[in-house]
């Protein structure tokens, strides 16, 4: 499979996550939302925004102060308790929280309600809870209000399941997406919903928008994570192929790429259903999000891309990624954050398996390849300990997301197929609803494939970093064939895994298991044909350290400097992969991008020409540094030497992320940047 920008933009959109610095309150958490009657009015024209919340909790320890989290730019006017009485509020700017003062001590396992007005304008990223990241916004053409940007007081982000009702007055012309069943019309009137619940005093009116309408969105049949709005003038596509219903919300910019979303998106729902069993509900709502946030969202029933993806390759993957948490995050999900594996992880391995069914083993490869790279790039922290790590930070994202995949992907070499396939449905099924632990994810595999695992799951889970195998064998000649004796070593003492061997003789490749424990492990394997090349693990079933992986992530971390505007940081970390591998094509074409950022257009030249003289890994850098050269060219007033280096781009029938379209245009027309800000690489 061809390693286009699906997979090569999850590292820059880790990269942009990794501007993220989460200030969250880090103290054990005492309470729990149960259920919340929330209404809100969004004026996108003004930014601004007007809430009611009434928030029903339970108290997970005796309190007398009650912490939610809250956007700082959203202010309470007014916290009342069940019964009407006011109740002193502090911000706390530093943790975007709010402290209210109880009137009595709550005690443990008691429960009460609170209801809370607030008001503010969300139009930048200054107040967001998520440092330097947007992850709620109002205005045009989109409004975003994502769960991860703390729109209305919550508790434990990503760990506390709750039911909700939501409705949302918006002005005309605007539709509303969101979790669970929709009902509402033009010009309703929204009023407080505890005002109609006995007992409940000092309740307000929110007035809709003249000639606006009001959505109320109901999900309370399960507990889960329905705290996301996505805003829009919007067009609409529906499928409703296999009973199942398909939305695709697209800006009408967009509209022509939204039937091969619908397409997409049912080809991967039904994928998965045959996988873990059916979801909690038959419809998704694909949404384009703008390219100001994160690059992908999810909620129950929500698959939110951004904007940029809907093109004509669209981005399979990361839709793919985003629909597999309606299994893990809406039907199950961590109990602590050091769980969270168990839901980011189990996506990203959904992801993989997905472009196994369509792109073949080569696709698989490529995506295993692209886990390990994120797997081990940081590697200070186990992932049993992980809670220790800002939920936002490219650390806990790269270790849950690609070692949590890497982990199942193994887990499903050690058991087998039926074994695996079995684990996860059963899993799915038995915890639906529910939140999970580590613990629990072992029992049920132990308990299907009757394996003893919990030496898998420390080595793994409590451990960092990764072996790296080395081989020295033997081969002897037989009377039946050849008999080949060596020996796999590697430097974890405590390290034990099964590693295929595959052995490519004269006639007929043989692979066999071996089982590898301690630092020697010997083997000796029969075959027919004389041996002509070993093997260790083929096809990337262990996590394992080599050069090509260090090349990997030093250049990875690299693109993650660049997305944060930091090129000097960024060529440092790119020599240190030349440095391992000096014929590294990728290397000289990340370098290259640097100096093209930088105008330094003859060292750019240089470093592109040095990528075409490399390795040749990945292939798509042939391409692409003749298109490259080939607008250095253009930019530099050399018409002739730029159609040449165009025309070479064609010859090598590589069509990665529209290379031979773009070769084309530039054939026709000189490329020319559309600002000064603007002459970008194209990978």
């Amino acid at each position: 499979m061809q390693r286009t920008a699906r997979s090569l933009g999850r590292v820059a959109a880790w990269a942009i996550v990794a501007l993220a610095s989460v200030c969250f309150a880090a103290e054990k958490p005492r309470l729990q939302v149960d259920d919340y009657i929330i209404h809100v009015a969004v004026t996108p024209q003004t930014h601004e925004l007007k809430a009611q919340a009434r928030v029903k909790f339970t108290a997970l320890d005796d309190v007398n102060v009650a912490i939610f989290e809250l956007h700082n730019a959203l202010r309470p006017t007014r916290v009342v308790d069940a019964s009407g009485q006011s109740l002193n509020v502090e911000r706390v700017s530093q943790d975007s929280t709010i402290r209210v003062s109880l009137p009595s001590t709550l005690s443990k396992g008691s429960s009460d309600t609170l209801i809370f007005e607030y008001e503010g304008a969300i139009q930048s990223a200054d107040d967001s809870p998520v440092q330097g990241l947007k992850v709620a916004y109002i205005g045009d053409p989109i409004t975003y209000l994502l769960y991860a940007g703390r729109w209305f007081p919550m508790v434990s982000y990503g760990i506390d399941r709750f039911t909700s009702t939501i409705s949302v007055s918006v002005p005309p012309g605007y539709t509303v997406i969101g979790s669970g069943k929709a009902s509402g019309g033009s010009g309703a009137e929204v009023s407080e919903g505890a005002s109609s619940r006995k007992g409940s005093q000092g309740s307000t009116r929110l007035a809709t928008p003249s000639g606006g309408q009001t959505t109320t969105f109901t999900y309370t049949d399960h507990a889960s994570f329905p705290g996301t709005l996505v805003i829009g003038k919007f067009v609409q596509t529906k499928s409703s192929e296999g009973g199942l219903n398909i939305n695709v919300y697209t800006t009408a910019e967009h509209k022509q790429f939204a039937q091969q979303y619908a397409d997409t998106a049912t080809k991967e729902f039904f994928f998965f259903t045959t996988l873990y069993g059916p979801p909690f509900n038959q419809h998704l709502s694909v949404v384009e999000l703008p390219n100001d946030t994160l690059p992908s969202a999810w909620a129950p029933e929500i698959a939110a891309i951004a904007g940029h993806n809907f093109n004509q390759k669209g981005n399979y993957r990361l839709l793919a990624n985003t629909i597999g948490h309606q299994w893990f995050g809406t039907m199950v999900s961590p109990a602590t954050k050091n769980d969270w594996w168990l839901n980011d992880g189990a996506a990203r391995y959904s992801e993989a398996l997905y472009v196994q069914h369509v792109a073949g083993e080569a696709g698989f490869e490529e995506v295993t390849k692209d886990m390990s790279v994120g797997a081990l790039a940081y590697v200070s922290v186990p992932l049993a300990d992980i809670s220790r790590l800002d939920t936002f930070s490219p650390e806990f994202q790269s270790l849950v997301t690609d070692k949590g995949g890497m982990i199942l992907e193994m887990l499903h070499w050690v058991i087998g197929d039926e074994a695996f396939d079995k684990t996860m449905r059963t899993f799915v099924s038995q915890y639906s609803g529910k939140s999970v632990t580590i613990n629990d994810f072992r029992k049920v595999a132990e308990q299907v494939s009757g394996q003893q695992l919990t030496w898998f799951f420390t080595q793994w889970l409590d451990s960092t970093g990764a072996p790296e195998f080395k081989n020295k064998y033997t081969v002897y000649r037989t009377q039946k064939g050849f008999r080949v004796v060596g020996e796999i070593s590697q430097d974890m003492d405590l390290f034990r895994m099964p590693v295929e061997l595959r052995i490519d003789t004269d006639g007929k490749t043989e692979t066999k298991r071996i089982e590898v424990e301690g630092t020697n492990s010997a083997y000796a394997v029969e075959t027919f044909g004389k041996p002509r090349r070993i093997t260790i693990d083929p096809n990337s079933q262990v996590l394992q350290n080599s050069q090509d992986l260090q090349v990997r992530t030093s250049i990875m971390r690299g693109q993650q400097d660049v997305e944060q505007g930091d090129l000097t940081e960024a060529l440092k970390e790119y020599q240190k992969a030349l440095d391992i591998n000096r014929n590294s094509s990728l290397a000289h074409y990340r370098i290259a991008e640097v100096f093209f950022l930088q105008h330094n257009y003859q060292s750019a030249a240089n470093a592109y020409r040095e990528s075409l003289n490399g390795d040749g890994e990945p292939r798509w850098t042939e391409v692409w540094s003749h298109i490259q050269l080939g607008m250095i060219f253009d930019l530099t007033g050399q018409r002739e030497r730029a159609t040449n280096e165009y025309r070479q781009a064609l010859q090598t029938n590589d069509n990665t992320q529209n290379a031979l379209d773009v070769a084309r245009q530039y054939l026709q027309k000189p490329y020319q940047p559309a600002d000064n800000n603007s002459d970008k690489p194209g990978m």
